[in-house]
Order: C-alpha cells, then sequence, then structure tokens
C-alpha cells in the first residue's frame, strides 16, 4: 500500500525538450522519421537502451529496434538491431527492456499485425542484451480482433513483476487510435494476472483521447507516473506529456488541466519518457520529440534530486 499522494507532494522532474541532449538521431529529414519509444534500465556496467527506429506510412513505418549502451548516459554504442521482419510485424513500436532477479535480459517487442490496426506484444529472453534471438519469442499479449496491446512499461519490484500497457479498441476504425492503459501483476513477468484499467482519458481535458502511461516510478509514499495524451486523433504520433499520481499501482490520477512538457517542434510532441533513477537519487529522463521539421529525435536530460 502506498500513501496518498498530499497536497505537498514534490512535483518530479519534467523534461524540456529544449535543454535535452539528442543522443540518437531520426533516421531521415520530415514527418514519419522519428527515432525514439525509449526504454532505459540502468546496471553496474552502465546504461542500456532500447529504442525504435521508423521511417513513414509506406516507407517502412517502425522498422527497427535497437538496443544500445553507454557508460555516461548520452553517448551511445549499438549492441544489437533487430527487424520488423524478424518478427512477421508490418511495424514495430515502443519496446521494454528489463532484467530478471536471476539477471537474465528480457525485451518485450510490439508488433502490429500486417493488413489490420491490431498489435501484439512478443517478450524475448537471453542472457546478455547482445542475445535476443526473435527465434526464441514467446508471445504475451495477443489480444484479439478488437483488442490491440502495444507500448508495455514492465519491471520487477517488490517480489513482484509490474505491467502498464497500452490498449486499444480497434474493431471501429475511426476510434482505434482511442488509447487507455491497463495494470496487471506477475510472478514471471509473462503470464498476468487480472487486467485492471489504471488510467483513461478524462472527458473536456487536453487528453481525453487517450493516456498511455510511459514510465512509473514506484516512490516509498506514492506511484508516480509519466503518460502520454492527446485531444484529437489529429494529434495521434504528437502527444504530449502528463503526471499521474497513485495510492496502487492499479490505479492512477492523472494531475492538472494541461500537459507539462511539449516540445517546441511542429505538433509539440513531446512523448515517451522513461525515468532511470540514478545513484544518487537524481534522474536522467529519455523521451521522444518532434523537430522543426516534424521528424523526432531521441533526447536525454539529468536532473538532480529533489531536495
Amino acid at each position: 500500500m502506498y500513501g496518498l499522494p498530499s497536497p505537498q507532494r514534490l512535483t518530479p522532474a519534467i523534461p524540456h525538450a529544449d535543454a535535452g541532449t539528442v543522443v540518437i538521431d531520426p533516421p531521415g529529414t520530415g514527418p514519419g522519421y522519428w527515432a525514439g519509444g525509449p526504454s532505459v534500465v540502468g546496471t553496474d556496467d552502465g546504461i542500456y537502451l532500447a529504442y525504435r527506429l521508423r521511417r513513414p506510412v509506406g516507407s517502412g513505418r517502425g522498422y527497427a529496434i535497437v538496443v544500445a549502451r553507454s557508460t555516461d548516459g548520452e553517448r551511445f554504442e549499438t549492441v544489437l538491431q533487430l527487424d520488423k521482419d524478424d518478427f512477421g510485424a508490418e511495424s514495430l513500436e515502443r519496446p521494454a527492456l528489463a532484467v530478471t532477479p536471476e539477471g537474465r535480459w528480457r525485451l518485450y517487442v510490439s508488433c502490429a499485425t500486417p493488413g489490420t490496426l491490431h498489435w501484439w506484444v512478443d517478450a524475448v529472453e537471453a542472457a546478455d542484451p547482445s542475445a535476443f534471438d526473435p527465434h526464441t519469442r514467446t508471445p504475451m499479449l495477443l489480444g484479439d480482433p478488437s483488442t490491440a496491446y502495444k507500448d508495455p512499461v514492465i519491471f520487477h519490484a517488490g517480489g513482484r513483476w509490474h505491467m502498464w500497457v497500452c490498449v486499444h479498441i480497434v474493431d471501429n476504425p475511426a476510434d482505434a487510435d482511442r488509447m487507455h492503459t491497463v495494470y496487471a501483476s506477475s510472478g514471471d513477468g509473462l503470464h498476468w494476472g487480472r487486467q485492471r484499467i489504471a488510467l483513461a482519458g478524462r472527458p473536456g481535458t487536453w487528453d481525453q483521447r487517450g493516456a498511455r502511461v510511459a514510465s512509473v516510478l514506484m516512490e516509498p509514499d506514492q506511484v508516480v507516473a509519466y503518460y502520454d495524451g492527446r485531444a484529437t486523433a489529429e494529434q495521434n504520433w504528437e502527444e504530449q506529456t502528463g503526471l499521474a499520481f497513485g495510492q496502487e499501482p492499479s490505479a492512477l490520477q492523472a494531475d492538472g488541466d494541461s500537459p507539462v512538457a511539449v516540445s517546441s517542434g511542429a505538433g509539440g510532441g513531446l512523448r515517451y519518457v522513461s525515468a532511470l533513477r540514478l545513484a544518487d537519487n537524481g534522474l536522467r529522463l529519455y523521451y521522444e520529440a518532434t523537430r522543426p521539421d516534424g521528424s523526432h529525435d531521441l533526447r536525454t536530460e539529468y536532473a538532480p534530486p529533489l531536495r
């Protein structure tokens, strides 16, 4: 049980796109070229980052997932690249990188079913991030013709695996972009218990079209989440960042009437914040931001400890 957030709670670190350091450039210039959807894990031998590369619709969409390593959090060297054909997918979206209690590595991959609006999530496990093999993947969240899963946030804490995953109901194409986040827990990180809606869009607000949890911090007295939201279907792919708080990981409450972080690029997109707690209790934030030309890059910022 986590304590209820109090009115005097400290505000988590907020990303400021113009102050961020670009760590991965987009693979091209203009709308539809993205480097982003980061997921970050810190270990004794460095910071590991998994991210997605994308080209415009008709030119490949989400064509690859890259795993990279850094010793300073800003300069990364590629460890492994996995392509969409390795998963039989039309496109790949944001991955989730995690470490098991036994020290093995997991990569959770969001895959688009060819010719549909459907997504599913596979899990790949290896002894080392350079050894992920799609041929050994485990189908994890398959959904059904109406239910699509993508963009999970997954980690092990307090003796359990925790998952927040974005859900789209896709049987009506006009509404298929709408999204909400469900939470579930697990003993092994592969087979999940009952799903509960943890965060959803709020009618009449900036996130009314959907709310997608992007990163979670399990603080001693509360659960803090960064999430992506948007008001309209036209803002799809240009979501902005909000904050949500909870007494339990399965019940988050959006905070405020406006996003806390946007970019100065076309569309204002600033999304997929991945927050890494550092040894000094500060945070290193990774996120996807829109450039003036409409492409998306992957940026990072260091946020010192709150005092």
